[in-house]
């Protein structure tokens, strides 16, 4: 029904390496808000795709404090249509957020910044109904999916706040990045 479903792979633990592992062979932006939020750390990664193929969907896991009270975590996630990575972190039963999600305005815009990326581009995003725990955002940015999956569901609000994300794939688009525990929200 879906067609061919690509593998997800085991997450990748937070650190340079890992980074570089993951830039190495993706399709897809990596995508991490720079600055980052005040007091958040960048967990892990996770990737779905194949040696073959690369990396069609990629998620960048951070974590830091909600600002409602305790932590959080997020997943940034880009993908190629149909890949259903972000759609299964979101606790979906497609590949995507399904039919009409986008029949309102949008609730959330964040700055794309890169050399990919469309000079001053801003990218529209919408809340999509998902698993109750959970705040979802997802939009469209450089012909990909792009998700935006926090827990607790108060965390979205997180979404709020003015946000740049930065496109790590480029040559120099990598940032001294602070990293922090692996987040188990990847292997979920």
């Amino acid at each position: 029904m879906h067609g061919a479903v690509l593998p997800r792979q085991p997450s990748k633990r937070p650190g340079a390496e890992s980074l570089a592992a993951v830039l190495s062979d993706t399709r897809v932006p990596v995508w991490t808000p720079w600055p980052l939020p005040h007091g958040w750390l960048i967990t892990g990664f996770g990737t779905a795709g194949d040696e073959r193929t690369g990396v069609r969907g990629c998620a960048v896991a951070l974590s830091g404090p909600n600002l409602l009270g305790g932590p959080a975590d997020m997943l940034l996630i880009a993908e190629e249509p149909g890949v259903g990575l972000g759609a299964h972190h979101a606790g979906l039963d497609g590949p995507d957020p399904g039919a009409g999600f986008d029949s309102v305005p949008p609730q959330v815009k964040v700055d794309i910044s890169g050399p990919r990326a469309t000079p001053g581009g801003t990218v529209s995003m919408w809340s999509v109904q998902a698993a109750p725990d959970r705040a979802v955002y997802v939009g469209e940015a450089m012909g990909n999916w792009l998700w935006a999956v926090l827990w607790p569901a108060t965390a979205g609000v997180l979404m709020l706040e003015p946000q740049t994300l930065l496109d790590l794939r480029e040559p120099g688009m990598e940032p001294h990045l602070p990293y922090g525990a692996h987040c188990g929200r990847l292997d979920e």
